[in-house]
């Protein structure tokens, strides 16, 4: 179901947007949890460990293409608001031609590719065979994950956030038995667990399509589906790269602080593998937040209402302070018992180096809240440079602290939670004095 945002009470149209989105995105990242708990509890610390160096790599590809086909959709949410329907359908065809021939390169360079990025990544002798096949089999599966992402931007571009978590949820349960099934039972260990997850996000997609063909007539395009717009296509790109950078500079951020990480021993990667998912959870409706803003923006700068736009962006501000005055109480004071959540019992050095990192971060999480709402806005307005470059300076940052701190002077695990600290300062340095100066120019 479609949803005009150019009208109505801004608080409930962005709350009831955010949260099945929140949700749908809390179920996705169940896929790499139930990864890593399942595969912690029943196959060991080195298989974790596997799973977490596989990771970064796994999710910098899936967050290119998320990225490209969030640029497509903010071109889709400026038509669908601006009525301009013919417009609309002609970049749907042309962003799903393009991102399937896309996918299916990028999937099979990968699958060549998977062992000389793990050896890049400086990832231990004992555990690269266990990524390379983890990382090899998610591949295989990556045009799933393209026409998922695809079809959800769509539809969220038109204002149904509701669709997409329909799906996720199913998806999530079926990923979560996979695991079980293939690693509990038939103890295939990390290349089980990457084929659940490939079968899951499958299924998930099979249902979004059944869906669109007969509830969403504005996506049943028919032969139009065979239209190809080069012009289209270079302002897709154009709008999409740097979404997709974006997203991928968060990413090499953490690929870059995991190779710190990977030479100070396994059990630091464990905790890291830990601690990142907990983060990815704890930051993930930060960041739909800003997506629903982007969304709410950009349907409201194809109208024309520049007021509406500016309520909306303080209305954004309201949302992300009450969520993450809630999730940072809960990091804080369960810390303990979420480290318990990844590895046995018996991995009490695991768990102290988690529980040392997330009662150092649990309030730091303000900043990211800030950073992300501000990176909305810019998304709604078309101005995808402010948060490419504003994401190169945080992870930049991030990268150097982390190396500075732990591998120069030999700091504990918790300096990684300064090295985000000081990835935000400096992302939050560019960001303050941008948006000041682009809030009088619209006034």
């Amino acid at each position: 179901m479609t949803k005009d945002m150019t009208e109505g009470r801004i608080i409930p149209q962005l709350t009831e947007f955010t949260i099945p989105l929140v949700l749908g995105n809390l179920f996705q990242l169940t896929y790499n949890a139930a990864d890593s708990v399942i595969v912690g509890k029943f196959v060991g610390d080195d298989a974790l460990a596997a799973v977490g160096t596989a990771g970064p790599i796994m999710n910098m590809v899936i967050l290119f293409i998320s990225g490209m086909c969030m640029g497509a959709g903010i071109l889709m949410s400026t038509h669908y608001g601006a009525k301009k329907y013919d417009l609309l359908e002609r970049q749907i065809s042309t962003s799903m031609l393009g991102g399937l021939a896309f996918s299916a390169v990028i999937a099979i360079l990968l699958i060549l590719f998977a062992h000389p990025l793990l050896e890049l990544l400086q990832v231990p002798g004992n555990i690269i065979e266990a990524a390379k096949i983890y990382l090899r089999i998610i591949f295989v599966g990556l045009i799933f994950t393209f026409v998922y992402n695809f079809f959800s931007n769509t539809l969220r571009a038109l204002g149904d956030s509701r669709v997409p978590l329909y799906f996720l949820i199913v998806s999530a349960f079926l990923n979560v038995a996979g695991d079980l099934l293939f690693v509990v039972v038939f103890e295939w260990g990390v290349p089980g667990s990457a084929a659940a997850t490939v079968l899951s996000e499958a299924l998930c997609c099979l249902c979004c399509l059944i869906y669109i063909k007969k509830k969403v007539p504005l996506l049943c395009l028919g032969k139009k589906w065979k239209v190809f717009d080069g012009a289209i296509l270079w302002r897709t790109f154009n709008y999409g790269i740097t979404s997709a950078l974006q997203q991928m500079c968060v990413q090499l951020g953490k690929i870059c602080v995991q190779t710190v990480v990977n030479v100070q021993g396994v059990a630091f990667i464990a905790a890291f593998t830990a601690i990142n998912r907990v983060d990815d959870f704890a930051m993930t409706p930060q960041q739909n937040i800003a997506h629903a803003t982007t969304t709410f923006m950009a349907q409201n700068r194809g109208a024309g209402k520049i007021d509406r736009m500016k309520r909306g962006f303080l209305s954004s501000i309201i949302l992300q302070a009450v969520y993450t005055t809630v999730i940072a109480v809960l990091v804080f004071f369960g810390s303990r018992q979420i480290m318990q959540l990844f590895v046995s019992d018996g991995s009490e050095e695991v768990i102290s180096l988690g529980v040392a990192y997330l009662q150092l971060i649990a309030f730091m999480y303000y900043m990211p809240s800030a950073t992300n709402i501000i990176q909305g806005y810019f998304r709604g307005l078309g101005d995808l440079k402010v948060t490419l470059i504003s994401t190169i300076l945080n992870m930049s940052a991030r990268f150097l602290s982390a190396w500075l701190m732990i591998h120069v002077m030999h700091g504990g695990f918790d300096r990684l939670a300064w090295a985000n600290f000081f990835g935000w300062i400096a992302m939050l340095a560019f960001q303050i004095p941008m948006i000041a100066a682009r809030w009088r120019k619209v006034k």
